[in-house]
């Protein structure tokens, strides 16, 4: 066995004289490596940025959140027994400028702590505590809208403030959830003066506590709890201080990553096809070195050598992409991502995206290479006519471990391993069902009748003869088009989603906030300014779930899988008759006039999710109070209604102790919307008016981004499914060449030697369109569907346009390929086959 420098040294000049064959190679891995290492950077770069900045972003190094109510003295003491507290309270009001203009915001109160971490920043500079006593400070977006200045008035509620800052940052503004406004902070004193925290308001009060160094957050919040069993707060530390954000990002970020490693999967068989391909120019040198004495494994270490070093400066170049992209991302996407994550290097997505690629390379490269050990020179000089060589049960072996170490590494480092293990099922199961139709194709035209036209019999001829590629082009031509109408699928399906988000029937505003004693009075204000209104009032109050079916929820591990209705507080409310948008599956609705034990009916999904069923029970936490119920009904709701829907709502009479507000919503004919935005903050200065178009607006950014990154990554997918097209067309080039000159000695026309090759790929693009449309509607339907809980909606003439775009372009790429070959020289092709 020679030494392995010699090896390198000859493997490196034959590499130095024709490289161009492993161009292929080279672009399939660094497109698949290239994604996976900048998906994983760039979530690890914000998860990190999330932990890293968990105190800031939180406010504390724990928080206590309690709805509709503030910390008793007793809880207080608690607070500072274990450190350093600060308390908010937060509700959305009413902006009320002078002009009479008025607009919902997120009305911040704060004390003299805040903040305990982080800075706020107004445009005028850094400040500590509140603002000064009567004075406010307000965001840009708010000051934009409304023509406020500093040293201007607006007023919230009963109580008008002297603007004292524009607020630049606002440390915790991401561990503060989602916002239908611009923010607005006061000082926590002047906050009585508003009159806009009246018993049953809907306002949260958060106390952020500052611990010592070394205390442990989750043992100091679980120590509180029992301490105050009933306080019914939600407890979040600076581990996790803006869950909802992590676990979006995660969900994202695992399904890009399980896009990008079908994408270099998918580029994986474009590394076998190029491999395949550089090899058969490279016959000659092979035959050679056979001759000249060199064994079957001195000929694979040398072309292996090559093909490892092309193959670890792809996967070296994809990781520099890979590392630098969240950085790049970063500056790009701007304030669309939830914090921008600083230049660093995260060895986990970096180091796991390597071992993708070089078991990719592995898995696919080795077969082309494995077989040329078992060939000897005299059938390599011939292997034009007699084709390549089975592969040996050794690399069957080393290949199926290659693959399964793929799939294990997938399952492995995935937040959910039975998503992953059927994205991976599902990705297998099209190859395999490729291959088997590329084998159903070339039997099919070995027994079809030889037609009486040339063309026609040179087309059919082609798709079955010895060493024909069709298997190699059924593959890449399915996954191109599979991968045309699944991305046509889901996007469609996503702007369906989003034309969705408004009904035909949809509300102009939401009212929260009426006081119980003047609804009689909102419901005439609205009738007088729009006779025909629609107004629907119901009362709302805010609570948690702290018991199902007998199980406490504070002694759960985990929550089960679905259960999003046990985080945090929840909206609830009473009804005597069933709410419009639902429909009773299961259980009965209580009689008119019912006055008996307290009773509750939930959304269907959610109950399974909890398994709960008719006859259980199930407590709320109210104001500190626990109401146990028993389930009457099931129900299914109407979300997509934009009406006022519960997934709780309860008997009435259930809550008649507690104090509460009623909220509504408002449908009125446009012409009278522009008179209630005025009259109604006016009226009842307590109350808080959404606009139903300001939600719209933030569900469409949503979901439009969403859509956006989507498209990103499998714009990747579908560009390595033209590498793989490519890599097939590619590797049956010399037999195609030797085709076309035996074809012209024999008297084609180049047009007829072209219009053949048309012919067969047309063929196979129309019988794979069928396929690909089916297989590509049932992979978005899951994505859709399963992973985004979206209704499946695609757009049939967007999908047919797209499939039968995709179907013509896989046929000029084709055509393309097959265009050089009509200008080889017959005595300089046979001298060099």
């Amino acid at each position: 066995m020679l030494p392995l420098a010699t090896l390198w040294r000859i493997a490196r000049r034959d590499l130095a004289t024709r490289i161009r064959g492993l161009r292929l190679l080279a672009v399939c891995l660094f497109l698949g490596v290239a994604t996976l290492a900048a998906i994983g950077s760039l979530t690890s770069g914000i998860t990190s940025e999330l932990e890293r900045r968990g105190q800031t972003i939180l406010g504390g190094d724990i928080e206590f959140a309690l709805p509709q109510r503030e910390a008793s003295p007793e809880e207080m003491a608690g607070f500072r027994s274990i450190g350093t507290p600060s308390a908010t309270v937060r509700l959305r009001a009413m902006a009320n400028a002078p002009g009479g203009d008025a607009l919902l915001s997120e009305l911040k109160a704060i004390d003299g702590a805040y903040p305990l971490y982080g800075a706020m920043r107004l445009e005028s500079g850094a400040r500590r505590g509140p603002p000064p006593p009567g004075a406010i400070w307000i965001g840009k977006d708010l000051a934009s809208r409304l023509d406020l200045k500093v040293g201007g008035r607006v007023k919230f509620g009963e109580k008008a403030f002297r603007i004292d800052g524009i607020i630049a940052e606002e440390p915790d503004r991401l561990g503060e959830g989602f916002a239908l406004g611009p923010v607005a902070i006061i000082g926590l004193a002047d906050l009585p003066a508003t009159q806009l925290v009246q018993p049953g308001s809907l306002y949260e009060s958060k106390y952020r506590v500052r611990l010592p160094v070394d205390a442990d957050p989750a043992a100091i919040g679980k120590r509180l709890t029992a301490a105050f069993p009933d306080a019914g707060w939600k407890i979040t530390d600076r581990s996790n201080g803006a869950p909802g954000t992590r676990r979006f990002i995660e969900r994202m970020g695992q399904f890009l990553s399980l896009v990008g490693l079908a994408a270099l999967v998918i580029a994986g068989i474009g590394v076998g096809n190029g491999v395949a391909s550089y090899l058969a120019g490279k016959r000659p040198g092979l035959a050679t070195l056979k001759v000249l004495g060199a064994d079957s494994g001195t000929v694979l270490r040398i072309y292996g050598l090559q093909i490892l070093a092309v193959a670890a400066v792809a996967i070296g170049a994809g990781l520099v992409v890979g590392a630098l992209a969240p950085s790049l991302i970063g500056w790009i996407a701007g304030d669309v991502l939830p914090v921008k994550p600083g230049f660093a290097l995260y060895p986990l997505p970096l180091m796991v995206s390597s071992a993708y690629g070089l078991l990719i390379a592995v898995a696919f490269a080795l077969p082309p290479l494995a077989a040329t050990r078992f060939v000897p020179a005299a059938g390599l000089y011939r292997a034009i006519v007699d084709g390549g060589a089975r592969i040996d049960r050794r690399t069957a072996i080393t290949v199926g471990v290659a693959l399964t170490a793929i799939v294990a590494l997938a399952v492995g480092t995935a937040r959910d391993p039975l998503f992953a293990l059927s994205f991976i099922g599902a990705a297998a199961a099209l190859l395999l069902i490729l291959v088997a139709l590329g084998w159903l194709v070339r039997r099919t035209a070995s027994r079809l009748p030889r037609p009486k036209r040339p063309l026609l019999r040179l087309a059919l001829a082609n798709l079955h003869r010895p060493g024909s590629a069709t298997g190699a082009l059924v593959v890449a031509l399915g996954l191109g088009l599979t991968l045309f109408v699944t991305l046509a699928a889901i996007q469609t399906s996503i702007t369906a989603e989003i034309a969705r988000t408004v009904p035909q029937r949809a509300p102009s505003f939401f009212v929260l906030d009426i006081p119980r004693d003047r609804a009689g009075q909102f419901r005439s204000l609205v009738t007088a300014a729009a006779p025909d209104a629609a107004v629907n009032l119901i009362p709302a109050l805010r609570g948690s779930i702290t018991e199902f079916a007998g199980q406490r929820v504070d002694d759960l591990a985990e929550l089960p899988e679905g259960a999003w209705v046990l985080r945090g507080d929840r909206g609830l409310t009473y009804s005597p008759t069933l709410p419009n948008g639902s429909t009773l599956v299961a259980g009965k609705w209580w009689p008119t006039g019912y006055k008996g034990p307290p009773l509750v009916s939930v959304e269907q999904e959610v109950a399974a999710s909890l398994g709960l069923k008719i006859g259980d029970t199930l407590s709320v936490n109210v104001l500190g109070v626990e109401v146990q119920a028993k389930v009457a009904s099931l129900r299914t709701v109407e979300w997509d209604n934009f009406g006022l829907n519960y997934v709780l709502v309860f008997s009435p009479g259930t809550f008649d102790a507690a104090p509460h507000n009623m909220v509504a919503t408002v449908a009125v004919p446009p012409k009278a919307e522009a008179a209630l935005a005025r009259s109604i903050p006016r009226a009842f200065p307590s109350a808080s008016l959404i606009e139903v178009r300001d939600v719209v607006s933030q569900v469409t950014t949503l979901l439009t981004q969403m859509s956006q990154a989507i498209a990103a990554a499998a714009s990747i997918a579908i560009l390595a499914g033209i590498a793989v097209l490519i890599g097939a067309i590619a590797a049956s080039r010399e037999r195609r060449v030797y085709d076309s000159v035996i074809l012209k000695l024999l008297g084609a026309t180049r047009g007829q030697i072209l219009g053949a090759q048309g012919l067969e790929y047309a063929v196979l693009a129309g019988i794979l369109a069928a396929l690909a449309l089916g297989l590509g509607l049932a992979s978005a339907w899951y994505v859709v569907t399963q992973l985004f809980d979206f209704r499946f909606a695609p757009d049939p003439v967007i999908v047919g346009l797209t499939l039968l775009g995709g179907a013509g372009l896989s046929f000029l790429i084709g055509i393309a390929g097959s265009w050089p070959l009509l200008s080889a020289k017959p005595a300089q092709a046979l001298r060099s086959l």
